[in-house]
């Protein structure tokens, strides 16, 4: 998105659609022990996260419906302290926050999860598109990366919050993982995430293995496609439907509100929200003078960091 597509809510830079009260509410958050906290920059694999810590507690069941799955891994930026209200335990939170904005304690438990900048490009190209424009139209896939590169499209904001956590990567209370290492060894992955949550997880997984394929299952990109892209397409939908506005949940009046004049349509028909889940599907897009464009610009945002070594067996030469 645009620079003007942003607003500054304390010092965290958000979408315009979202209620500044609402992010606001969830800055203020002061964390519980038994919190749990899914954090990425958006379009690292949050989603595929939050069902599998879903389907971890829930040992396997799928949830009852839409509303059971989102009051147990609420948007808290979105929700603000909705979130809380009505969270469902055990679940978990989810945020797009940097460190330094995140609610903290030494005692919640943080599940972090990062992409490779070249497929999280891609992959948040196509989510412009898919998702009400915010007061701009992305155009084709160079104009967006033209865009970046000339710096009138906030993409530094990912490597903004990959370095702010970065250093937490080997804290205790943070389990730091990539999207390519989940794909790498999904089974592995699970089982790291349930142990992280609890032993009574953990174990769980390995006193039944059904129940880990179960979730495997339940967590591939086939399942979520089907699961995942409808419910959330209907969740666009629900901001500009005929319902009146006194009728909707607080934090959605608030985005209601929030958005007058800002959306400027509906999502694309046909887009999805869970698209490719491919590691290396930026080759299919970059040309080779973008490629070297894209390694400069990674350069000059990462430089005196050695953070992209968590990429090190993935060769981005072109």
């Amino acid at each position: 998105m645009s620079r003007d597509n942003y607003q500054n809510v304390d010092g965290l830079l958000v979408p315009k659609i979202f209620s500044a009260e609402s992010v606001r509410e969830a800055l203020n958050y002061k964390p519980c022990p038994e919190d749990v906290f899914i954090v990425s920059y958006p379009k690292c694999g949050t989603t595929w996260i939050r069902h599998i810590v879903y389907h971890i507690f829930s040992r396997g069941q799928p949830p009852e419906d839409p509303e059971d799955f989102e009051c147990r891994s609420p948007f808290f930026e979105l929700r603000g302290q909705d979130a809380i209200d009505r969270l469902r335990r055990p679940g978990a939170i989810v945020t797009h926050m940097p460190f330094n904005k995140q609610p903290y304690s030494p005692e919640a438990k943080y599940i972090y999860i990062t992409r490779n900048p070249y497929d999280c490009c891609v992959s948040f190209y196509y989510h412009l598109r898919m998702m009400p424009t915010v007061g701009q139209d992305v155009g084709t896939f160079d104009d967006f990366l033209e865009g970046i590169f000339k710096g009138d499209i906030v993409f530094e904001l990912y490597f903004v919050h990959v370095l702010s956590w970065y250093p937490h990567r080997h804290d205790p209370n943070v389990l730091f993982l990539t999207y390519e290492g989940l794909k790498k060894d999904v089974r592995a992955s699970i089982q790291k995430i349930a142990d992280f949550l609890g032993k009574d997880d953990g174990d769980e997984l390995r006193r039944d293995p059904t129940v880990l394929e179960r979730i495997v299952e339940l967590t591939s990109f086939k399942h979520m496609q089907k699961a995942v892209n409808p419910m959330m397409r209907k969740f666009s939908e629900s901001f500009s439907c005929s319902e009146s506005v006194e009728s909707m949940p607080m934090w959605m009046q608030r985005i209601n509100r929030a958005s007058q004049g800002v959306i400027k349509k509906p999502a694309q028909e046909g887009g999805n929200f869970v698209r490719k889940g491919k590691v290396g599907d930026w080759r299919e897009h970059f040309s080779g003078e973008q490629a070297r464009k894209m390694k400069e610009y990674i350069e000059n945002n990462t430089a005196g960091s050695d953070v992209m070594s968590l990429w090190k067996d993935i060769n981005f030469d072109y």
